[in-house]
């Protein structure tokens, strides 16, 4: 089920910031009336599409920053992998210099909560509990409002990267509506016509594009 429109599950886990420091109880609560919130999750440390993602949101985190909104990602590996990970240098297939944090869901309840474990805990015929599916996470991406209410979603397969510039176009849609009281259409980027929640307005738009 969806989560847009509803309370964005909180947590509490041990996560890498600034890329080099482990904490013990990183926690989203601590952002909510602060920032929105860009959470997003990948399937694991060491691995060839999710480097090229993770430095993707490194390389524009000065633009998420500048809209007041904060980068955190999600994997069910370790702190220690993930500061394996951040601590290998990029020609040798890791992701140092990556600063936001980096957290680790080990028990693998925050993917379940928001919905993107791939796969789930079942009891085979003879009665054995065994895992159904991959025990890792679905490339998701959420967009957290400053009251903690996800307003975006969407999730993809294992093998698809997702794009970074469109979740930047997102967080300025939403930014937009929240400061104009408008809507974006199909397509929408930073600067482009919006409309008027009416059908007039809409009918107008319509007719010029």
């Amino acid at each position: 089920m969806s989560l847009v429109g509803k309370k964005a599950p909180l947590f509490t886990a041990k996560a890498i910031i600034n890329g080099n420091e482990i904490v013990d109880d990183f926690s989203i609560e601590d952002l909510i009336g602060k920032k929105e919130i860009v959470l997003f999750f990948y399937p694991k440390d060491f691995t060839f599409v999710c480097p090229t993602e993770i430095l993707a949101f490194q390389e524009m985190l000065p633009e998420f920053e500048k809209r007041n909104v904060a980068v955190i990602g999600v994997s069910t590996d370790t702190e220690n992998s993930h500061l394996a990970w951040l601590s290998t240098p990029k020609k040798q297939g890791g992701i140092e210099g990556v600063t936001y944090p980096l957290v680790a869901d080990v028990a693998k309840t925050i993917a379940a909560n928001y919905g993107v474990l791939g796969g789930d805990w079942d009891y085979n015929d003879s009665g054995e509990l065994v895992f159904d599916g991959a025990p890792i996470a679905f490339r998701g991406t959420f967009l957290i409002d400053k009251e903690g209410i996800v307003r975006h979603e969407y999730i993809n397969f294992f093998p698809l990267g997702r794009n970074i510039n469109d979740t930047l176009r997102i967080v300025d849609a939403w930014q937009f509506t929240q400061e104009h009281g408008e809507v974006c259409p199909a397509n929408w980027e930073e600067g482009k016509d919006t409309m008027k929640e009416t059908r007039e307005s809409v009918a107008e738009y319509l007719s010029t594009h």
